[in-house]
């Protein structure tokens, strides 16, 4: 039987709320995709980010004690994400406006957003945190972990839905197609910021 600390749970909400809806590479991504081809071509790409993400999850779960005895391998993997997120915002940065013919050629699907957990950095720090200070929440057991990354989920597929509907209702406002190169611009500067963020 579990017996939950109600203190640690509350303070474990906060951390994963604040960690999910705060902007980040899947945020972001979502948003300038989501801008760029609706909410319904978003949701593969939301689908692979799920995959990965828990998946990432459960292996921080697994081996955090690794993790934490390699820095240097954290750090490359830290500085390779930064270089992969600012290629997407790149390509963002300098796409035009989309035609209905171009759509289905640069839609980003589950494989893209299982790559982009791999070499998310803040995907990274969020699962460190989480098990090193939340990790015991519903016990000790491998299983217990895996309730853990269960219940990010939870917030995290709300928190990448969000900010994809945040990127169409900009889209509405950026309705010329100069506005909407200078909305491709603004989302790939905010994705390659927040590369440069991770880093530093």
């Amino acid at each position: 039987m579990i017996v939950l600390d109600t203190e640690l749970f509350v303070q474990f909400l906060v951390f994963t709320i604040a960690m999910c809806f705060s902007p980040g590479p899947n945020n972001i991504l979502c948003a300038a995709h989501g801008s760029q081809h609706g909410f319904k071509q978003t949701l593969p790409l939301i689908f692979g980010m799920a995959i990965g993400w828990s998946t990432l999850g459960i292996f921080v779960g697994g081996a955090t004690v690794f993790i934490e005895k390699n820095q240097s391998f954290f750090d490359i993997l830290t500085y390779v994400g930064a270089i992969y997120i600012v290629y997407l915002g790149y390509k963002i940065f300098k796409s035009s406006p989309i035609s209905e013919e171009d759509k289905k050629s640069t839609k980003l699907g589950p494989i893209t957003g299982i790559i982009l957990q791999i070499v998310n950095g803040k995907a990274w720090i969020h699962f460190l945190l989480l098990m090193t200070q939340f990790g015991l929440l519903f016990g000790s057991s491998f299983g217990a972990k895996i309730m853990l990354v269960g219940l990010n989920l939870v917030f995290g597929l709300p928190a990448v839905m969000t900010w994809a509907g945040f990127g169409i209702q900009l889209k509405k406002l950026f309705t010329t197609e100069k506005s909407a190169a200078r909305l491709n611009r603004i989302m790939g500067t905010s994705l390659i910021s927040v590369a440069i963020w991770i880093i530093i």
